[in-house]
């Protein structure tokens, strides 16, 4: 039988962890909260009013930019899968003794600041680079026509951006699968495709959703690329927000909008585990009737 002691003893690993969560995750969102419901200036202090037309104000003036950034987001998601699937399968597979070397290569965006790499792309797009002019030189954008400043120059930079945060939990789902059970497989007459996508993909679902999750959770509160690489039509939620808590100092409806986006965000979560339950999220089996 256990001591008291060693019955705690899980309860005292976790303390460190619950105590930074506690610090700096609980306490802001409890202050962020308080704030949002909050009316008043920054010249003249806030009072807390219970304001909760700040959040019906917030929803119904930038409906269309959290729509917009929710598109983006899982546009660019969607691209992050496509290309990070066959990217990670490669390198889990086919790599050999290039593996490290790959690795280091999705990695390697990493050692350079967020923020230069978006103006680097902005550099990319820009009207006078290459890489426009080959685009208009193969029709495939008008030879008045541009990048920059376009929905499709900010999905490309959030896609850019965030593929490592697709590759690497897809990567590492793979590299744990049991090749046996792919032989098994391909002995049991299955063609490849199907073994693939009968096989493959199932286990390595739990990587497929947490890639996802990486992925747009970030991308929708993004601001960065839709600055740099968009323009005043192309705003997302993110820069609202930005805007009204750096510049406008509305620190209320800052709070609200942030809030909302985090609720909205849960939301959707919770409306995935409801129907797809605990097991497609982290890759549990279910128990046997």
């Amino acid at each position: 039988m256990k001591t008291l002691r060693q019955r705690m003893v899980p309860y005292w690993l976790l303390g460190p962890g619950l105590v930074w969560l506690a610090l700096f995750f609980v306490l802001p969102m409890y202050f962020m909260g308080e704030l949002s419901l909050k009316t008043g200036s920054l010249a003249d202090g806030y009072q807390l009013t219970w304001a909760t037309q700040n959040y019906t104000d917030a929803i119904s003036q930038y409906s269309t930019q959290f729509v917009r950034a929710f598109y983006y987001a899982g546009t660019a998601t969607i691209i992050c899968l496509l290309i990070g699937y066959p990217l990670a399968y490669a390198i889990a597979f086919k790599a050999g003794r290039w593996k490290n070397l790959m690795l280091f290569a999705v990695v390697a965006p990493f050692f350079t600041t967020y923020l230069i790499r978006t103006i680097a792309w902005k550099t990319i797009l820009q009207d006078s680079s290459p890489v426009v002019g080959f685009l208009k030189f193969v029709h495939l954008i008008p030879q008045d026509g541009r990048v920059l400043a376009t929905s499709g120059a900010v999905i490309a930079g959030l896609t850019y951006n965030f593929l490592p945060f697709m590759v690497l939990p897809l990567y590492a789902s793979l590299e744990r699968l049991d090749v046996r059970l792919l032989e098994a497989s391909k002995d049991l007459y299955a063609s490849t495709r199907t073994t693939f996508f009968k096989v493959t993909v199932p286990l390595t679902m739990p990587g497929i959703i947490a890639g996802i999750l990486l992925t747009f959770i970030p991308a929708a509160g993004d601001y960065v690329n839709s600055t740099f690489l968009g323009g005043t039509s192309q705003a997302m939620i993110g820069n609202v927000i930005q805007s009204k808590y750096l510049v406008i100092n509305d620190y209320p409806t800052a709070a609200a909008l942030s809030f909302t986006l985090l609720v909205i965000i849960l939301a959707a979560l919770m409306l995935y585990i409801k129907f797809a339950g605990t097991e497609a999220l982290m890759g549990e089996d279910e128990e046997p009737a």
